[in-house]
């Protein structure tokens, strides 16, 4: 089982290295605290977790989505309706459905091509935890609605004070349901993992884009 502080960090290494980049293990290491060695364990975990990562020792690494299924061709949001399906699944209390869940991911997981986004029983080897796919089913439809409107929202997270964010945008990474927004009260971005929000309430103040509040400030 991975620890909270781990995963932690595995959410906000996966936020930095989304942007395609290439960043060394040293300067990851020196970003987040820990050891070189730390991070290759990390790097481990992300590629375990169905992560595609690009990159080796001494070079850096980043990650490269991908959505391509031979011979079909998925947009990013039916690849989100497929994990978010099976997550939720494997995840009820009928064995037969969590059984045809598990092999229906492993049918998936055998035909998708080695640079792309992997599936399954290799992200329930490295972060399993009871309940995640229905903590995230629950707030999902609240985070794209107002996302859409331009709507704020105040949002409480586990062990922490609510905050008033303006959603940007939200996105699977394997088995990581991550929604990037702009904390008000912060006054900076932040990476929220929808598994760990008690709450969404949509408020009725609105938001425009703003320099340096955007998604593309975010990731340039």
């Amino acid at each position: 089982m991975v620890s909270a502080k781990t995963e932690d960090r595995l959410v906000r290494l996966i936020d930095r290295l989304r942007d395609g980049q290439l960043h060394r293990a040293e300067d990851l290491a020196r970003q987040f605290g820990v050891s070189p060695r730390t991070i290759y364990r990390d790097m481990g975990k992300l590629s375990a977790a169905g992560l595609s990562i690009a990159g080796t020792r001494g070079e850096g690494y980043r990650i490269i989505p991908a959505i391509t299924l031979p011979p079909l061709t998925l947009t990013a949001a039916e690849l989100e309706a497929l994990n978010l399906g099976l997550a939720v699944a494997a995840e009820v209390g009928d064995p037969a459905l969590q059984a045809a869940a598990e092999t229906l991911a492993a049918k998936f997981d055998a035909v998708l091509p080695t640079e792309t986004i992997a599936e399954g029983a290799a992200w329930g080897q490295a972060l399993r935890s009871q309940g995640k796919a229905t903590r995230v089913f629950t707030h999902l439809p609240v985070l794209r609605a107002a996302m859409q409107a331009r709507q704020k929202l105040r949002i409480a997270v586990i062990g922490e004070a609510p905050q008033v964010v303006r959603p940007l945008e939200v996105r699977n990474w394997g088995r990581f349901w991550l929604l990037t927004a702009w904390s008000e009260g912060a006054a900076d971005f932040v990476t929220l993992p929808l598994d760990q929000i008690e709450s969404a309430e949509p408020l009725p103040e609105l938001f425009v884009d703003e320099p340096g509040r955007t998604l593309a400030d975010h990731r340039p």
